[in-house]
């Protein structure tokens, strides 16, 4: 009999060490957090309009072979877009992944003011070139990954330098997901990501990013802007929650040989080129909508241009510091006239 009690109170105490066991797992798996996958969820037919203000402020400062005293050593640039995305339902080709979305973009409004402490020829373009863009479009592919590609549209837009940084810029702002890690995240965590720099005089530039999910909250303190499902009308008074997600960035180079566009034509590059900055994203948790970002950075550069054949160079020092904020339009802007 003492054996048998022995036996049933070593039995018992097992029982209770896997039941007290299976609790922990229980309590554990209850308690972790979930993971959230926040790439935009298009619809064929849909429209988005988003408003975007950019600033900059350039000191430069250039030595050529011919000194010129006159040059612009000051300037600032602001930009004041509005764009109108219409999600088209064409399917994928030219060798686009399945789920990829074809993207028009119009220019609704653009304008540009530039300011400068001595007459700039290019700077008077650049505003003249942002007013020439509105009514126009392009085209792009948003992949599944995030990645933008096969633009099509405007072919003269790329040629100026300023304004395809620009375009670049709310480009990469609006497909975040492209930065994001591909299992999801959750709050709390944190992940890297880099970015090559292009059209650039430096060969290996990176923005590498160093982003943190804070948190969660209101996508705004009012209503928050909605984009309809397709066909649907504007919903009213709801604000959902959006994922708060801050970036910390710098620039990095990874190597230092002479970028291909510039080592075709005979030309050298050497030098420096650092930055910081930082962004901050709410980021829709109902359907991955780019709701708002706010973004600034200061970059400094120090480089040198070489003509091999004549040795001949160019000196260029400049600190540009920008600043960009995009934001979604209500959707009850959208009035039946300008639906496609």
């Amino acid at each position: 009999m003492r054996r048998n009690s022995q036996l049933l109170q070593s039995n018992h105490r097992s029982f209770l060490v896997t039941v007290a066991c299976l609790a922990i797992i229980a309590l554990s798996l209850s308690a972790a957090p979930a993971k959230v996958h926040l790439s935009m969820k298009f619809t064929p037919g849909e429209v988005l309009r988003y408003q975007i203000e950019t600033s900059t402020t350039a000191n430069n400062k250039m030595e050529t072979p011919i000194e010129n005293p006159e040059a612009a050593s000051k300037s600032t640039q602001s930009v004041s877009l509005i764009l109108r995305l219409d999600v088209l339902n064409t399917p994928p080709a030219n060798g686009e992944a399945a789920g990829s979305v074809r993207v028009r973009t119009t220019f609704e409004k653009s304008d540009a003011a530039f300011k400068s402490d001595a007459f700039d020829l290019a700077g008077s373009n650049v505003q003249d070139q942002y007013k020439h863009l509105e009514g126009r479009s392009l085209e792009y592919t948003i992949e599944p990954n995030g990645q933008v590609s096969h633009i099509t549209g405007i072919d003269d837009l790329l040629t100026n330098p300023v304004v395809a940084q620009n375009v670049h810029a709310w480009m990469n702002g609006l497909s975040f997901g492209a930065r994001l890690p591909k299992a999801g995240i959750e709050v709390g965590e944190k992940w890297n990501s880099d970015q090559p720099m292009e059209g650039t005089p430096l060969g290996g530039l990176l923005w590498k990013n160093r982003s943190t999910y804070l948190h969660d909250e209101p996508c705004s303190p009012t209503d928050a802007p909605q984009k309809p499902s397709s066909g649907a009308q504007p919903r009213q008074n709801v604000n959902p929650s959006c994922a708060v997600i801050v970036t910390e960035f710098k620039i990095i180079r990874n190597g230092d040989a002479t970028p291909d566009d510039y080592s075709r034509k005979g030309l050298d590059t050497s030098g420096t080129w650092t930055g910081t900055g930082g962004s901050l994203e709410y980021i829709s948790l109902a359907d991955g909508t780019l709701v708002r970002s706010t973004q600034n950075s200061t970059q400094s550069m120090d480089v040198q241009i070489l003509k091999i054949a004549t040795g001949s160079k160019i000196h260029y020092v400049s600190r540009v510091d920008s600043k960009s904020e995009i934001s979604l339009l209500p959707a009850e802007t959208l009035s039946t006239a300008q639906q496609p």
